[in-house]
Parts: C-alpha cells; sequence; structure tokens
C-alpha cells in the first residue's frame, strides 16, 4: 500500500480522532486541496456526520467532488471559497474545523478574516486544530516567514480562541509523512469579533 492510500484509509482516520474529531461531528477543512483530512474525516464522522471541504480553488473542487463519488463519501459536501473569504456556511454549524498547511498563504489581514469566520462557524465550546506549516523554524515560506509558533498563537487567540493543547505528530504533508505542530483550539465566547 503506497504512502497516501495508507493516510487515508488507516492513520489518517487514527489521526483525525486523536485530534478530538468524533462519529456524527460536523467538520469544516478550510483549504483543503487534495484532501488528505477531509476524506478522513469523513471515514471518521461517517453518514451521521459531514464534512465541508472549502478551497479557493476551482479545480482543487472538483476533484474533491470526484474523490467524494468515487469513495461513496455522500458525507463531504465541496465549497468553492470567494475571493472576500467569507465562507457562506450558517452560524454554529461546525463542532471542528481544520485549517492545515495553508496559512503561509494568507497575509494578516486574511488570516484574521479567516479566523473570525471559522469561529461564527463553530459551535459555542467547539475546536480549531491548526497545522502551521512554514513558519519560521519549520520551512519558512511566504507570510509566515518570520513568525515563531508563539506569533501564530497569538495571532490565533486574539480572534476569541484558548489554546487547549500542541501535539507534535506524525501527519501527511503533500505526498509524503512529516511531523508537525499541531495546535488545538476552543472557541471562547458565544459571538465572532
Amino acid at each position: 500500500m503506497d504512502a497516501e492510500k495508507r493516510w487515508l484509509s488507516i492513520d489518517g482516520p487514527e489521526f483525525i480522532e486523536k485530534i478530538g474529531i468524533r462519529k456524527g461531528y460536523t467538520v469544516v477543512d478550510f483549504g483543503c486541496g487534495h484532501g488528505h483530512y477531509t476524506i478522513p474525516a469523513a471515514r471518521v464522522v461517517q453518514a451521521e456526520g459531514r464534512v465541508y471541504a472549502l478551497d479557493n480553488d476551482e479545480e482543487v473542487i472538483r476533484k474533491i467532488k470526484k474523490k467524494a463519488v468515487k469513495g461513496l463519501f455522500g458525507n463531504i459536501v465541496p465549497l468553492l471559497v470567494p475571493k472576500d473569504l467569507s465562507l457562506g456556511l450558517e452560524k454554529g454549524i461546525a463542532d471542528v474545523a481544520l485549517l492545515y498547511d495553508v496559512l503561509h498563504y494568507l497575509q494578516e489581514r486574511e488570516r484574521n478574516k479567516v479566523y473570525a469566520e471559522l469561529h461564527r462557524i463553530l459551535k459555542n465550546d467547539g475546536l480549531l486544530s491548526v497545522y502551521p506549516k512554514h513558519y519560521k523554524s519549520d520551512s519558512p515560506m511566504w507570510s509566515l516567514a518570520d513568525m515563531d509558533i508563539e506569533d501564530i498563537i497569538k495571532e490565533i487567540t486574539m480572534i476569541g480562541f484558548r489554546l487547549q493543547n500542541t501535539l507534535y505528530e506524525k501527519l501527511f504533508h503533500f505526498h509524503s509523512y512529516a511531523s508537525g505542530h499541531i495546535l488545538t483550539l476552543r472557541k471562547v465566547g458565544k459571538e465572532g469579533p
């Protein structure tokens, strides 16, 4: 079994459960890309749950739709994210939001908009799970190149989240296994900023 198939069918679902996702949950995967977290989440939440796969690339959304049909995942809902980053999902709909390997693509203003939107759509006490790849000490790139993990945590907590824990886990990055910090934050407050 190749690495990607193993991740999608075995290791990915185990990882998804470890970060707190359970059967019946509603999950939002912002910046879903190839579906490396969408598909394992869909396996874990099962038919009783739902996974919203969000991306700003129409081709990515088309491929996720195809993977959902091929894998018989009727619980995956692919959605295109507009340029203004408004998610178009109802307030308080999600138990967990994933923000994996996407922050480095966004400028500070855009990141704050995304945090605020995720805060809005999460249920009270909902979880935000973040894999902040490409910050200062982890293959620095683009808008996170000068930020430490502590800077990222501070930026997110300013929007209405509190840090619950930080894990260092084996996960999937592009087309292979990697290890990285996973931040788990809880929504605090009933309203977004």
